[in-house]
């Protein structure tokens, strides 16, 4: 099991460089999450030993457990938080992790910039945002270009009143299809909702799109993702 973890991992790792050469992209500008939620603490040492630098987790409490079991080896990776983040957890976020993919409301912003401030840390966050309309997915409602307007002025609420929460960009998870036409359309929607909104509030940063996963990743490059969130294709079959 751990070699074949570790020969998951150079593969994916391998085939994202070489897609990113194919349409004109730099692999440098593109990071590997690799997504280790439900997954024990022996195969999350073996894909750090292939070279993963980057972890991504839903779930806070558990992330903890492991972050203490991995104290040494988890000085060489980020720990994101990539699944919804519910008030009463987003402490341990605020505390103990790097990243944030899954901001998605003005009144999480806040908390989080407050308990950040006590702590005197910083924490990169991304806005989620909901392309395909599900009524099962979090973030932003972005599926109707018309009404994109309506939630600028919450977005530029949290750009200029956070100080130690930082907004670098935008994430979605978008319906699940294997038609990779689709999904790219999905994407190219995030990609444009970038642009739209760094128009319309100068002051937002947008250097990362977290997009993509293991059946879509491709396609997600194609359309401009930095980050791809990538688990069962590395890590197997979750407990």
């Amino acid at each position: 099991m751990n070699n074949q973890i570790i020969n998951n991992y150079k593969n994916t790792f391998e085939s994202i460089k070489e897609y990113a050469i194919k349409v004109g992209r730099d692999p440098e500008s593109i990071k590997l999450i690799v997504v280790t939620k439900a997954q024990p603490v022996e195969k999350i040492v073996s894909v750090i030993n292939a070279g993963a630098k980057f972890l991504g987790e839903n779930y806070p409490e558990e992330t903890l457990d492991k972050m203490d079991k991995l104290a040494d080896l988890g000085k060489k990776v980020e720990w994101h938080m990539i699944g919804h983040l519910q008030s009463r957890k987003s402490a341990i976020v605020a505390s103990r992790f790097n990243f944030l993919h899954s901001l998605d409301s003005i009144r999480l912003a806040l908390r989080l910039d407050r308990q950040l401030i006590e702590k005197n840390q910083t924490l990169n966050a991304l806005l989620q945002f909901n392309v395909g309309g599900e009524k099962s997915k979090f973030g932003w409602d972005a599926s109707d270009h018309t009404n994109w307007n309506t939630f600028c002025e919450e977005i530029q609420n949290i750009v200029e009143s956070c100080q130690n929460l930082r907004i670098v960009g935008l994430m979605t998870m978008p319906p699940f299809t294997t038609d990779e036409n689709k999904s790219r359309k999905y994407f190219h929607t995030l990609y444009q909702l970038g642009e739209y909104l760094k128009n319309r509030i100068p002051e937002l940063k947008i250097n990362e799109y977290s997009m993509g996963t293991s059946h879509d990743y491709k396609a997600a490059i194609r359309e401009g993702a930095t980050m791809v969130r990538i688990g069962i294709a590395i890590m197997g079959a979750r407990e």
